[in-house]
């Protein structure tokens, strides 16, 4: 336990105290003009879980979160397997063709997809070159526009978490198990798969709290008018200055997310247990 005290201290301090400070906050009424009020209000809360424009960016956050952690996953995992299983001496190129997005800054990679995305940009003008579309389609200020951006930029994180999971594996199970006659699907579903849980459940949980609490994508992707729940809070807290409003909406969405994860954790337990 005294191992886990500076851990337990370090969390407190840049995650937990100043999650509880917004409580207070959120707690106080606002007073159009004059900012936090005094007394005490669930107003904040109610409308927040009420509210259908409200629900409505709730729901499409947490949806965009699962659909980029089931994608991320999706092609993250073979990526992940072959790196971690190739012996070619190609391999090292390739972890680094996965690693190098990272190295740039987000802004940029953001900016990249913009110019891919636009109304005139080169995916548009290629779908109209080759004659699929005959106008521009509408692949930015919309949910198909922060998805291929959220997964490009996380699914980087995905593939390394597998790959030092799958990499844990002993391959002498995986041996084993052919030579008893399963067929390399069998292994995979019966070995392979159950044992990388640990590594698919802290990927999944990684990306998605990095999707749901994403600023600078959805701000740039998104536009000004298709929200999520962080660019909601941004406007709350700098451009309209409701404070109250804003750590309600925050602590909302922290302990839906925190919930969330609990029980993934659990369904993972059980899903290892069973291996």
């Amino acid at each position: 336990m005294l191992l886990l005290l500076p851990l337990l201290l370090l969390l407190g301090l840049v995650f937990l105290l100043p999650v509880l400070s917004l409580v207070p906050t959120s707690l106080h009424p606002y007073l159009a003009g004059r900012g936090i009020g005094e007394g005490w209000t669930l107003e904040h809360y109610i409308i927040a879980l009420t509210d259908e424009f409200y629900l409505e960016i709730l729901l499409r956050t947490l949806g965009l979160g699962f659909v980029v952690t089931l994608l991320t996953l999706l092609i993250g995992y073979p990526v992940a397997y072959i790196l971690a299983r190739s012996t070619s001496r190609w391999r090292h190129w390739l972890t680094l063709l996965v690693v190098f997005p990272m190295l740039l800054n987000l802004v940029v990679r953001t900016f990249g997809w913009i110019a891919l995305l636009a109304r005139r940009g080169l995916v548009n003008q290629w779908l109209m070159g080759l004659g699929i579309t005959d106008e521009p389609l509408r692949l930015m200020f919309n949910f198909t526009g922060l998805l291929i951006g959220l997964t490009h930029i996380f699914l980087p994180i995905m593939v390394l978490v597998l790959v030092a999971t799958i990499q844990n594996i002993p391959r002498d199970l995986e041996e084993a198990a052919g030579v008893l006659g399963a067929s390399r699907i069998a292994v995979f579903a019966k070995v392979t798969l159950p044992l990388s849980a640990t590594g698919i459940v802290s990927g999944s949980i990684l990306v998605f709290v990095l999707t749901v609490s994403a600023l600078v994508t959805p701000r740039l992707l998104g536009g000004p008018t298709y929200k999520v729940i962080s660019t909601l809070v941004y406007e709350q807290f700098l451009q309209l200055l409701n404070w109250p409003a804003g750590s309600a909406i925050a602590l909302l969405m922290t302990a839906i997310v925190l919930l969330l994860l609990w029980a993934g954790a659990r369904l993972a337990r059980r899903w290892e247990a069973r291996a």
